[in-house]
């Protein structure tokens, strides 16, 4: 735990430090300063679940619209045009038209391609040999279903990928406000705005189409579609967000299992548990553990009251482990009984690719299982991801294990 000057905890999303392992800070948050001001950043922070849920149900009292980022937020909307940096009625108009995309049967339709993406980039991977779970496979995966989905062309798929990297590319000292994200970030813009322009033309069957081709009706009953910037800003956030978060999650599930060997053999011995694995692993190590809103009004809780106008982060990793809400919340349980956790945000911005990331998850998790029932992570090789808003590993390096290892590997020897 690290003080300030005053008296109390101390926490921001900045410190490489916390951030490697921040739970017990959460934990002091959420007994001793549940609602949390950072002087240094000008920030307050809710930790607790039960505060975490309902401000993100309260879209009229803590917006989108100033940011959800801390290095991004200001007293200024932001005024973008991306779907997640906006508040109702806007906000309800865009996802009505883009969730038309993102139908149950187009998801359901994904599984066997879905499964045979993953089965072709863990083929190369043999016991005894070494192999990098996040770079060759948990960043590869969600990456290949989105492009694909969208309908990037398969020979810009490589240089769309590395844009994407590129957009998450932390400055030492700046954070992810760069110049390379920014560069990386108009580049993924320009190349969607060309390829939707073709759609408009020569609809295709592919998600940038459906974007392009989809029509809603507002409260006046006049039918609107997204204009290319529009559908190009909300395309940019899908290829962003949806590659990251199930990057993310698959490399948190590679850590996790490894330090729980028995909660994995419970998974190689009853596959029909990991769905609800890719839950307990959502709450246990949430992939976006911050997220950022701007009160609209002075907000009262726990005796404190937050003025108008501040920026506050909602700690949904902390929410996750959340005593009041799940019991022994500490522990990594695949068996884990619980109605919801907020992972993927809660309410009016509950993430619409919530569905294609549960199951990219789970099937690379049944996947990865079925062909390496054990591993073990080589830690001082492994390399962290940090951002302001993301925590897990962007270089996992693993090595297909026996029973016999993972039994050594459990009792510490």
């Amino acid at each position: 735990m690290i003080s300030t000057p005053y008296a109390g905890p101390y926490w921001d999303p900045f410190d490489v430090e916390i951030d490697t392992d921040p739970y017990d800070t959460w934990r002091t948050l959420r007994d001793e300063a549940p609602v949390y001001y950072n002087e240094r950043f000008d920030f307050w922070a809710l930790s607790r679940y039960e505060d975490v849920e309902a401000a993100h149900r309260d879209p009229a009292t803590f917006s989108s619209a100033h940011g959800t980022v801390l290095e991004m937020m200001s007293s200024n909307r932001l005024g973008i045009g991306m779907m997640i940096f906006m508040d109702p009625p806007e906000h309800t108009q865009h996802r009505a038209l883009v969730s038309r995309a993102f139908t149950p049967r187009r998801m359901s339709s994904l599984e066997p391609h879905i499964r045979s993406l993953s089965r072709e980039l863990l083929e190369g991977w043999v016991d005894g040999e070494r192999f990098d779970l996040v770079e060759s496979f948990g960043a590869q995966l969600p990456s290949m279903v989105i492009t694909e989905l969208l309908g990037v062309d398969l020979a810009d798929r490589v240089m769309v990928k590395d844009w994407i990297d590129q957009v998450f590319h932390i400055e030492p000292g700046i954070g992810m406000i760069n110049d390379v994200s920014f560069t990386a970030g108009i580049k993924i813009h320009e190349y969607l705005a060309a390829r939707m322009e073709e759609r408009r033309e020569d609809p295709q069957d592919d998600l940038l189409s459906a974007l392009v081709q989809a029509e809603v009706a507002d409260q006046d009953g006049v039918l609107h579609r997204l204009t290319i910037k529009e559908a190009a800003n909300f395309a940019n956030l899908l290829i962003s967000a949806g590659t990251e978060t199930v990057a993310r999650l698959i490399g948190w599930a590679g850590v996790v299992l490894d330090d729980n060997p028995h909660q994995r053999q419970a998974l190689v011995d009853d596959p029909s548990v990991i769905p609800n694995a890719v839950e307990e692993l959502l709450r246990y190590e949430a992939p976006s553990p911050v997220q950022g809103r701007f009160t609209t009004c002075p907000v009262s809780l726990h005796g404190t009251t937050i003025p108008a106008g501040s920026k506050v982060l909602l700690l949904t990793g902390s929410a996750g482990r959340d005593e009041r809400k799940y019991p022994d919340a500490d522990r990594f349980d695949v068996r884990r009984h619980f109605d919801r956790q907020v992972s993927f945000g809660y309410g009016i911005h509950f993430c619409l690719g919530a569905a294609l990331a549960r199951l990219e998850g789970r099937v690379a998790l049944e996947e990865l299982l079925r062909r390496h029932p054990h591993w073990r992570i080589d830690h001082e090789a492994a390399v962290r991801l940090h951002t302001s808003t993301v925590r897990g590993w962007s270089s996992l390096p693993v090595t297909a294990g026996t029973p016999l290892q993972e039994v050594s590997h459990a009792s510490g020897s």
